[in-house]
Formats: C-alpha cells, sequence, structure tokens
C-alpha cells in the first residue's frame, strides 16, 4: 500500500526542457525497490514525449494517486513551474495563457483531503516552493495536514537549474535514496533526504525548501546498514551503562601474540563501531594503540543515541 506517481515533462511547445523524463526515470527506479531488491513503491511513471500529459490527463492521475488509504501517496513532478499572483503552478503540455497547468494550491488541496496515512510531494520545477502556502494565506503560513510533507527543489521566487541533461536537485534526491541519506539502520527519510540535499546545496545555489505536519519520519527507502543490526544491538551489552568505558588490552588485537578468539570478535565489533562514529579509543588516536596499550574507548554522543534506540528496542 504503497503508491507513487511519478511525472517528467520534457516536450513543451516551444519551450523545451531535457532533463525532466531522466528525472522522472530515475526517482522511479530508485523507488520501486528496497536496497535489498525487495519491493517497494507501486510507482505509476507518465513521461512526455511517451505519455501524453495533458492537464486533464495529470489532475486525474493526481486525483487517483491521493484517492483511499494507502501507507504512503507519493507525487514527483518534473517539468516547468510558474508563479502568478494567483500563485504557483505546475505546467501542463497543453498549456495556454491563463490557464497553464495545474494549481499547487488544487494538489494540495488533494493532499490535504487524502486518507493516505502519509502524504509526501516532491516538486523539481521553477518556483516550485510555493507549494503548501496556499494564496489565501498570502504565501506567509503553509498549510499542511497532518501526514504531509513537500520537498521542493527551490524557493517560490527561484528556478530550478538542469546540468547534463539532469536536475540538479533531482539528482540530490536520487544520490540520497540510493544511500546517502541513510542512518545506521539503513533508513531513508523525507528529513534526512532534506538534509543530503541542503548540505550539498550552498548558500548561492537554489535553495530547497521543506515542509512537513508530522509526529514521525516514515522510512521511504531502506538499503543494507553499514553495521549488521544484530551486531549493532551488542552495544548495549559492551556498554551496560551508556558512560562506561569498555576496557581493552592486546588480547583484543588479532595481530598480538597475547590475542584470544572471543576478544577478537568483540574487538570486530567495537572498529565496526568506530568505523561509523559510535566509539572513540579513549587516550589513542587509533584503535589499535587504545588496545595494545590498555586503554579503553567509549560511546559517542552519536553512540549514545544508537545505544538509547537498541535499549528502547526501537532497533
Amino acid at each position: 500500500m504503497r503508491k507513487a506517481l511519478v511525472v517528467g515533462i520534457n516536450d513543451y511547445p516551444g519551450v523545451p526542457l531535457r532533463g525532466c523524463i531522466n528525472d522522472a526515470n530515475a526517482i522511479a527506479g530508485v523507488l520501486e525497490t528496497h536496497g535489498d531488491g525487495s519491493p517497494n513503491f507501486a510507482v505509476r511513471l507518465l513521461t512526455s514525449p511517451s505519455d501524453s500529459i495533458d492537464r486533464a490527463t495529470l489532475r486525474g492521475a493526481i486525483d487517483s494517486l491521493f484517492l483511499g488509504d494507502s501507507d504512503i501517496a507519493l507525487l514527483y513532478f518534473s517539468g516547468h513551474g510558474i508563479i502568478k499572483s494567483s500563485g504557483g503552478y505546475i505546467v501542463t503540455r497543453d498549456f495556454k495563457r491563463y490557464d497553464e497547468g495545474i494549481a499547487m494550491d488544487e494538489i494540495l488541496s488533494l493532499a490535504n483531503q487524502s486518507k493516505a496515512k502519509d502524504k509526501m510531494v516532491i516538486l523539481d520545477c521553477c518556483h516550485s516552493g510555493a507549494f503548501g502556502t496556499p494564496t489565501i494565506s498570502e504565501s506567509k503560513v503553509a498549510q499542511l495536514s497532518e501526514g504531509l510533507t513537500v520537498l521542493t527543489a527551490s524557493k517560490s521566487s527561484e528556478s530550478a537549474l538542469e546540468i547534463n541533461g539532469c536536475g540538479v536537485f533531482t539528482s540530490l534526491v536520487v544520490s540520497a535514496l540510493q544511500g546517502g541519506a541513510a542512518d545506521l539502520r539503513g533508513q531513508i527519510t523525507p528529513g534526512s533526504i532534506y538534509a543530503y540535499v541542503d548540505q550539498a546545496l550552498g548558500a548561492w545555489d537554489q535553495r530547497p525548501i521543506f515542509k512537513t505536519n508530522v509526529t514521525r519520519f516514515t522510512s521511504l527507502r531502506s538499503i543494507t546498514p553499514p553495521v549488521p543490526l544484530d551486531t549493532l544491538r551488542k552495544i548495549c551489552i559492551y556498554f551496560a551503562n551508556p558512560q562506561d568505558e569498555y576496557l581493552l588490552d592486546p588480547s583484543y588485537e588479532f595481530t598480538s601474540s597475547s590475542a584470544k578468539a572471543d576478544n577478537v570478535t568483540i574487538f570486530k565489533d567495537l572498529q565496526k563501531f568506530e568505523s561509523v562514529g559510535l566509539v572513540i579509543p579513549v587516550g589513542e588516536t587509533h584503535m589499535y594503540f587504545a588496545a595494545m596499550n590498555i586503554k579503553s574507548c567509549k560511546l559517542t554522543a552519536l553512540g549514545y543515541h544508537y545505544w538509547r534506540l537498541v535499549k528502547e528496542k526501537k532497533i
């Protein structure tokens, strides 16, 4: 019950774009499965010129997306966007003056009324930041129903750029979904995607916009975690209390003449924790020297965070 409508339009009469179909195909490809190949979203892909995406067709597809009580309903659009005195619009192929496409306020209304548990709108078009702040509120107050999250390529006053046949914003979103925005459990959420995109774009670049009204982030995709979960759960065994230090000695280092198999196994786990920032050696620059010089290691602030998640049985 996870469905996504993915739209990319290149062939606008007189004002064609180059990268929108590439963007849509990339988003659809990464959303369809998790990192292990298991099914994720049921994706409906609409691209023009292969599909005739006029206003009626796209409006009907968006309406269908937000019908029902699915777990997640996700809309992605790559194409032209415009801003007028009446608000923002995503532009369809049959655009004409005074009827350029579908109003962002209209899409917002459909998403707000949807019974889907979580709704997400991702827009890679110029002026996309207008989405979620209806004209009636003078574009100053976001009006999102519970469970709705919006991620856009740029502010309402900005353009969205293409480079080498792909949208700058979408390229970053795809990289985030491929694993760049994953946490140590391998989960990728809307919040982590925004953080990834935000950090990649500088202060002088187009600025992505993130608006949400949720009580918890739902994972959009999962990948193989950098530390196996069975190993991560041992963090509470090695550190009974988060302020504890784990004392090491040469028997933990496999190259030592006094190495012990059980200790070497534990040390490998601790080294994995160090590699992802959960543990640091105390008084040494490297875990190897901490062991050889009979020093200890301890949890970092991030390590304490995951210690707490394991302790509360959230991992």
